[in-house]
């Protein structure tokens, strides 16, 4: 009662009624949209350069304001920390992807509560929030059906929720959440499902949904695609499309697309395009079929942004027709360089890779009609990354430009002057900058205190005056970068635009590696380092950056990688010390993350049934079509699938599964560094034995199933889900005490890839 402001007596008529009014932002004000690109370059998108077809995106530029000198973080969850909050990602606990914690305050796997998310904000002053796509800001391990849910979307700020939590996700067999309840897609790859085409016809129910109702409320929608992340896959009239469009080879379209950039006035004349970075060959250089191949490998990425950006159109067709569009600020924007997490030749399969197989392009030639489809999970060699970084160095995951330069458009028809309508912005600016230039433009002040907790001042700089003002001077001028030890400083100087970087290798000397110094006003591609002729600005600039660490949280320096997404083992998390699992359907898919990690090692799987004559179906499966293990009955006989990359070892047991109450159970271990066995056995009989080739380190970035396989099947000899018939009480799958040192490693580069 304590808001009550009114009156009370005896009777009605001695008392005074009062209506607590919920916030609303006023009937002008603007909606809100923020679609994030995942993976993508600067050069890629049309507008900046490339010949990849994205009119929609292209069409926005041309009607709004086009960033040309746009940073982020190098990594996506840090990104996306950043941009949620206005704030230095380390300082709000995000230095790197929230698959991992290390006990300090810049590693939290989930954004501080100190830090309210733009939805948060906006929520509070009466916006309708919405967020499909792709989160990858709670602690992986937290993102199962079992939670806690306290740092999934609608904990920070969203109302609704549809898409997935993890770094990324088959776009034809996506692991999709419901707000907060795991679900299955809505359609098969056959029935012309794609998971961005989706996620707009979700996006644009929520809001109709909204609208419908409440017409006087605006929306915050927040549109982060799993697009253009790898598996890059989109539907086969796009790779149609494609077909030959780069046969050319990456230094020739390199150049014609430098060459657009000049053109197109995205870079600035005398800009030079940096040499290829190492491990990039000359194109004339490589065999035929690496061509080939790497050909393939970018029309499925050219297929999917392409594909992508149509999905940006119809969201735009429809806020237009909802008469939304012309009172919607929206923002487009990448959340880091192109990757480089293909390698010199490109994948087919990157679960192959960490198994130690590495695929040579003459190999992996005979499924190149798979590539760009549900059978694939590719990604395109670093020649072409870095052509989708044109005119810049290096990659994702790295401070120099190709990591952190990016695409960035803003588009809002009643907001922008005719002079504004279709003109560039060079100024700096980071993507901490975007949340207090929505909090500018909306007349909102972020709280204090959210739910209890102080609030972190907000760190970015409002670009109100730039997006006004093509000669506005620029408002940010002193920007940090940090990334696994990787660092760089931005800062201008009497009108100069200083930039010191260094790419750390891990294990290198913090104190003694390399620094590199830049004068970005006349080399933004980085190629003319000037740090032994001016070491006098490199000291200051060298020193600035620790000042800058200091002030915004980002020590201690850690360059720890793989190892950080080991499991930790305690009696209150997923993964106890016992290393024992026991599941009970029916149950959600469990994320990798979260289920029991059967790659490397032996275990034991038991699983009590109760069961009729031709109750067949899963046990328990784990993976998909490309790699994976399914337990199942099967014509009354107890099955292993053990699929490694499309070769199956099948072990069937000898005799039948009885009926009434039974176990089963399997056994499976190796026995020397890349082979195994698998043995079935019922009610405590062995009935089954058979020879593993290849015994995967790594089996799949795809958890695991319990009374059924969700996604695509695991094995060819049944169609998904191939729901158990009969009764399965339970399923408990038994590790060994102690990981072993190769599957450790394995399992931990497996998760740094989705990233």
């Amino acid at each position: 009662m304590t808001d009550f402001k009114g009156t009370i007596g005896h009777t009605l008529a001695e008392s005074e009624p009062h209506f607590v009014e919920p916030p609303h932002p006023g009937d002008d004000a603007p909606n809100v949209v923020i679609v994030l690109l995942d993976d993508t370059g600067f050069a890629q998108l049309g507008c900046y350069g490339s010949d990849i077809d994205t009119p929609n995106i292209d069409a926005l530029a041309g009607d709004g304001v086009q960033f040309t000198n746009f940073h982020v973080t190098p990594l996506c969850s840090p990104t996306r920390a950043a941009l949620l909050t206005g704030r230095s990602q380390h300082a709000v606990g995000m230095r790197g992807v929230s698959n991992w914690r290390t006990g300090f305050p810049h590693q939290l796997g989930h954004i501080s509560n100190n830090a309210a998310t733009v939805a948060e904000v906006l929520h509070g002053e009466g916006y309708a929030t919405f967020c499909t796509g792709k989160w990858h800001l709670a602690p992986t391990q937290n993102i199962s059906a079992a939670g806690p849910f306290d740092q999934w979307p609608l904990a920070r700020g969203f109302d609704r929720f549809y898409g997935f939590l993890e770094g990324e996700t088959d776009q034809f067999h996506p692991e999709l959440v419901r707000d907060n309840t795991h679900i299955d897609p809505p359609a098969a790859p056959e029935d012309g499902y794609h998971l961005s085409e989706d996620l707009i016809d979700q996006l644009l129910q929520m809001v109709n949904d909204s609208k419908g109702v409440r017409p006087d409320r605006p929306f915050f929608a927040y549109l982060p695609f799993g697009a253009t992340h790898a598996p890059h896959q989109a539907p086969q009239s796009y790779m149609d499309k494609y077909r030959g469009r780069y046969d050319e080879g990456w230094d020739v379209v390199r150049q014609r697309w430098f060459e657009r950039q000049l053109e197109l006035g995205v870079i600035p004349e005398g800009t030079t395009l940096a040499p290829r970075n190492p491990g990039v060959d000359a194109w004339d250089d490589i065999p035929e079929n690496q061509q080939r191949l790497a050909c393939r490998l970018q029309e499925a990425f050219a297929a999917f942004l392409d594909h992508t950006d149509d999905q940006i159109g119809r969201l735009v067709d429809g806020l237009r027709d909802m008469g939304q569009l012309d009172n919607t600020i929206l923002v487009v924007l990448a959340d880091n360089g192109a990757s480089q997490e293909g390698g010199p030749f490109g994948v087919m399969h990157e679960m192959k890779f960490f198994n130690g197989i590495l695929e040579t392009p003459d190999e992996a030639i005979e499924r190149i009609d798979d590539i760009g489809g549900p059978h694939s999970h590719t990604n395109y060699p670093w020649g072409w990354a870095q052509a989708g970084n044109s005119p810049f160095r290096w990659y994702k995951q790295n401070t120099h430009e190709g990591g952190v330069h990016v695409p960035m458009v803003m588009h809002w028809p009643k907001g922008f002057s005719d002079e504004q309508a279709g003109s560039m912005r060079d100024q700096f600016v980071n993507v901490s900058d975007i949340a207090p230039t929505i909090y500018d433009l909306l007349g909102i002040t972020p709280p204090a205190s959210y739910r209890g907790a102080e609030q972190m001042p907000v760190t970015g700089h409002s670009f109100v005056t730039v997006l006004n003002d093509a000669s506005s001077l620029a408002v940010n001028t002193l920007q940090y970068f940090e990334n696994s030890g990787s660092r760089a400083l931005v800062a201008e100087c009497d009108g100069v635009w200083w930039k010191a970087v260094t790419k750390h290798n891990m294990g290198d000397d913090f104190d003694t590696e390399p620094w590199e110094l830049y004068d970005l006003s006349a080399d933004p591609s980085e190629c003319d380092n000037l740090a032994e002729s001016q070491p006098d600005k490199l000291a200051e600039m060298v020193g600035l950056w620790w000042q800058e660490a200091e002030r915004h949280g980002v020590l201690p320096l850690d360059d720890r990688g793989f190892e950080l997404f080991n499991h930790q083992l305690t009696a209150h998390a997923p993964h106890r010390p016992d290393r024992r699992y026991s599941y009970r359907p029916p149950m959600s898919p469990i994320p990798s993350s979260a289920s029991a990690s059967v790659g490397g090692r032996a275990f034991d799987l038991t699983a009590q049934v109760t069961r009729d004559a031709g109750d067949d179906g899963v046990i328990w499966a784990t993976g998909n079509e490309n790699s994976g293990m399914s337990v199942f009955v099967q014509n009354d006989r107890l099955v292993v699938d053990y699929n490694s990359f499309n070769n199956h070892t099948i072990v069937e047991s000898a005799g039948k599964v009885p009926t009434g109450d039974v176990t089963l159970q399997v056994h499976l271990e190796r026995d020397s560094r890349t082979t195994g066995w698998a043995e079935v056995s019922i009610n405590g009989k062995a009935s089954g034995r058979g020879e593993i080739p290849f015994y995967m380190r790594m089996v799949s970035s795809i958890g695991s199933s319990v009374g059924m396989d969700h996604g695509s099947a695991v094995s060819a000899r049944y169609q998904a889900p191939f729901k158990f018939a009969g009764t399965l009480h339970h399923v408990s799958i038994q590790l060994p005490a102690r990981r072993e040192a190769a599957e450790t490693t394995a399992t931990a580069a497996s998760e740094m890839s989705r990233q």
